[in-house]
C-alpha cells in the first residue's frame, strides 16, 4: 500500500500544485505580498512540509471545506498536499479500494480535485477526494473481512 500511496502522491501533487494559493484565499492579505507564512525555499510535494508538525487531526480534515482545509494547512500548498492524500487513504480505506499504483490515474485524480476545489470553496474537501477515489481506484481483494477489523 505505501507504494501505491506513494506513486498516487507524487502524480496528486502534480496536479494539485497548479493549483494557485489565491485560489484558497477567501480573505486576508489581497496586497499580493507574502505574509510570512508561505515558506522560501520549496521542497518536495510529496512529503509534508518538513517546517513543523500538522496543526489538524482525522476530524477536523474529514469535515472541513476547501476553505477551512487550506486555512489548516496554513496556507501551505505541500501542507494541504498532505490533507488530500490523508483524505484519499481515509476513502480507500472505507470503501474497501486500493489506491492504484499509476501516474496516470493519480493525475486525473489530482485534475478532478484540483477543479472541483476551484469551483467552489465551500463545499466539502473529503466529498471531492472521496470521489476522486472512487473514479480510479480499484476494490481491494479482502472485502470479506472489511467490516471485522474496527
Amino acid at each position: 500500500m505505501k507504494l501505491r500511496s506513494a506513486s498516487l502522491a507524487l502524480a496528486l501533487a502534480a496536479s494539485v500544485a497548479i493549483v494557485p494559493a489565491a485560489a484558497f484565499a477567501q480573505t486576508g492579505n489581497t496586497s499580493g505580498h507574502s505574509t510570512g507564512q508561505h515558506s522560501t525555499a520549496p521542497h518536495d510535494m510529496s512529503q509534508p512540509n518538513p517546517a513543523g508538525a500538522h496543526n489538524w487531526n482525522e476530524d477536523q480534515i474529514i469535515t472541513a471545506t476547501v476553505h477551512q482545509a487550506w486555512m489548516l494547512a496554513n496556507r501551505d500548498e505541500n501542507n494541504f498536499f498532505e490533507i488530500v492524500r490523508q483524505l484519499a487513504e481515509i476513502s480507500a480505506r472505507n470503501r474497501n479500494l486500493t489506491l492504484p499504483d499509476d501516474p496516470a490515474a493519480g493525475k486525473r485524480a489530482g485534475e478532478y480535485i484540483r477543479d472541483q476545489a476551484k469551483a467552489d470553496h465551500d463545499q466539502l474537501l473529503y466529498a471531492i477526494v472521496d470521489k476522486a477515489v472512487q473514479m480510479t481506484a480499484t476494490k481491494s481483494p479482502t472485502s470479506t473481512t472489511a467490516s471485522s477489523t474496527h
